[in-house]
């Protein structure tokens, strides 16, 4: 586990412009950069960073935060790989806590496991343009399927030469155990202890995990060698799970998350051509059954999925099976398939990037229409098999978990088989399999929770945005002002010389956090909203903690849900930069010239609000109030309210008098 120091230190050092620039293309905008966001296709720059901050915000897509953060979301790393990659940049030396010795002897083993497969990517590549055997067949072999070098750089490509134990002789010359190699299937060793190199005489294919680390390869025999598998993958080991893995995703990843969209095919070089054609949205099973946890890593980037299959029909029918696994994960899905003759290596090799395009827009069905054509076609004018497609069709319906869609669904399966909702909807109720008193209580689960939706929806909007902007207010002071000792002036009633009582004013300077907390104590007010509430305690317990507000520092303690609403209060500011308002000769004022004010009548329209509805609460309970006795006492309660909101509207007056 790496240290508190360490990722302390990796903070500290890290700059956020720096590294953001490493990904985007990044223009200085007064104190800030901007450039186009990284998560959407934009022409106007809506991407905002903050070196003085240390922060980012996206304005278009909502995301934002520190620069682990950035790394999170668009390299799709997890904390501590977000973490490993800083230090790496900046030359840090990662500090790993005490751990067990049984935890340490496997990390170590996973570790030397990923560096002997990173040597052989290295080795298989430089054999492949650097050995007359290399370059005479395994490089010529690229070259005829039309892979430039660019791309075979960019996959990695190689070459493991046709002999026994080339690989096993130079790794174990360059200092790594045999005991790894043999973890990684990289190299076989017989009971009578020979040693041989399991992909010896094939191109290689290096497979990467999401964050480019090594996991294992596939090696494609070149002769016509009938006993020998065609493809050949690195067996499960500790690092490489083929059903965890899928090929391509290290490079796909950035153009799935930003198009919305992931092409699955089957094969190594249909990704390979795919991405050299433009398209690199695109991802393979590999060869293997599409599984569950592979539909789950594409999960974590899109909701969408286009699957393509070539044109060849024969395998479509077991192919599909993997359509209803992509359903029951909630996932969208369509399907596209290429001309008889054509898979997407050979379509992408023929045609233009536009063409490309095209084809898949206008040719991506909805798997229920691509279901149904290809099923119609089998069932032709036999009832029997036209009741088995009806069927095989609900199956698939009934595997997607949303109730909406899958009410959706079984209309369009209605329309396009002619047959009523009805007998749909009751064979589905069979096949989700599912008794008449849980299906009754979710019913009525839902029927309430859309009463809600419904109340609420009906609510004044004003009420609700006035709640929420006030206490997103205070939240936005208190991040931005919240250290800062600033002079308030409090009006207290003192009696004169008369004896008459006045209003005086007495101002005491204090610092801004400590303003709203005590005057919300002083009210018993807790805020609304729960994201606010969580955030506005977290504040309060930081500022007490700590003498001064460092954002880098207050961003690493913040849990991950609230860092999207802290960065975009942070960055508000920020956003008026992206209208280039003082080039029109508009000038935006700061509220920093003026935060008494700003933060006193925030507090005050916040009272004034919470008085509103009190009075409001207590008008309802009058027309409920059947004694005489209750009568007056509401009315009374409801005169001193009153009062007390035409004082609260005299002192918006009066601060607003007191700092204009």
């Amino acid at each position: 586990m790496i240290t508190r120091e360490t990722i302390d230190k990796v903070f500290e050092t890290a700059r956020v412009e720096e590294v953001i620039g490493d990904f985007v293309q990044l223009k200085r905008a007064g104190s800030n950069f901007k450039g186009l966001s990284p998560f959407s296709d934009e022409r106007s720059p809506s991407f905002m960073v903050s070196p003085v901050k240390q922060i980012w915000k996206d304005f278009s897509s909502g995301k934002g935060g520190s620069v682990v953060t950035f790394l999170m979301e668009h390299e799709h790393f997890t904390y501590p790989e977000a973490i490993r990659y800083l230090a790496n940049k900046y030359n840090i030396e990662i500090v790993e806590s005490e751990v067990s010795q049984e935890d340490k002897a496997e990390a170590n083993e996973k570790e030397s496991m990923y560096l002997v497969s990173e040597f052989a990517k290295t080795y298989f590549h430089d054999t492949l343009l650097n050995t007359e055997e290399g370059k005479a067949i395994g490089l010529s072999y690229f070259k005829e399927r039309g892979f430039t070098n660019e791309t075979i750089a960019k996959f990695g490509l190689g070459y493991s030469p046709d002999t026994w134990d080339a690989l096993t002789v130079e790794a174990l010359s360059k200092g790594y155990q045999l005991e790894y190699l043999e973890k990684t299937g990289l190299t076989i060793v017989r009971d009578d202890g020979k040693q041989f190199d399991r992909f010896k005489g094939r191109v290689m294919f290096p497979i990467q995990s999401l964050s480019g680390r090594i996991l294992g390869f596939g090696g494609r025999i070149l002769t016509n060698d009938k006993k020998a598998a065609k493809y050949l993958n690195s067996p499960e080991s500790d690092i490489y799970h083929k059903s965890k893995v899928l090929y391509g995703i290290f490079h796909a990843k950035q153009a799935i998350a930003k198009q919305n969209n992931c092409y699955l095919v089957e094969g190594y070089t249909d990704v390979i051509q795919m991405h050299q054609a433009g398209i690199e949205n695109v991802v393979a099973s590999s060869g293997t059954a599409l599984t569950p946890d592979q539909i789950r890593l594409v999960n974590r980037l899109s909701k969408n999925i286009t699957v393509l299959f070539d044109g060849d029909a024969a395998g479509l029918r077991a192919s599909i099976r993997g359509i209803d696994l992509i359903l029951e994960e909630g996932m969208n899905v369509k399907v596209c398939t290429f001309p008889d003759g054509d898979d997407p290596d050979s379509f992408a090799r023929k045609n233009s990037y536009d063409d490309l395009v095209a084809y898949l827009e206008n040719n991506a069905k909805d798997f229920i229409q691509f279901k149904a054509s290809l099923l119609m076609n089998e069932a032709q004018n036999d009832p029997i098999k036209k009741a088995e497609l009806i069927r095989d069709m609900v199956v698939s319906i009934s595997k997607i978990p949303d109730r909406i869609k899958r009410e959706i669904y079984i209309q369009e399966c209605s329309r396009i088989m002619d047959i009523s909702e009805q007998v749909l909807l009751n064979t589905l109720a069979q096949l989700v399999q599912k008794d008449i008193s849980e299906a009754g209580k979710k019913l009525k689960q839902e029927q309430k929770a859309f009463e809600v939706v419904k109340n609420e929806a009906q609510s004044p909007q004003e009420k609700i945005n006035i709640i929420y902007e006030l206490e997103r207010k205070i939240i936005e002071i208190l991040l931005l002002y919240g250290a800062i000792e600033a002079d308030f002036d409090d009006f207290i009633l003192k009696a004169n010389e008369e004896g008459e009582m006045i209003e005086e004013k007495e101002t005491n300077t204090v610092k801004v956090y400590q303003r709203i907390y005590l005057s919300l104590q002083e009210d018993e007010v807790e805020l609304a909203n729960p994201v606010f509430k969580e955030v506005y305690n977290n504040l309060i317990a930081y500022f007490n903690q700590n003498e001064e507000f460092n954002i880098e520092q207050y961003l690493m303690q913040l849990p991950e849900e609230h860092s999207e609403i802290v960065t975009d209060i942070l960055m508000l500011e920020e956003k008026e930069l992206l209208h280039n308002w003082e080039a029109k000769h508009i000038y935006v004022k700061s509220k920093e010239q003026n935060v008494s004010q700003y933060v006193s009548e925030t507090i005050v329209s916040l009272r004034e609000y919470l008085i509103n509805k009190l009075i409001m609460d207590l008008m309802n309970s009058y027309k409920d109030a059947n004694e005489e006795n209750e009568q007056d006492e509401v009315k009374s309660a409801i005169n001193d309210y009153n009062k007390l909101k035409v004082n609260l509207t005299n002192k918006i007056g009066r601060i607003r008098s007191t700092y204009l």
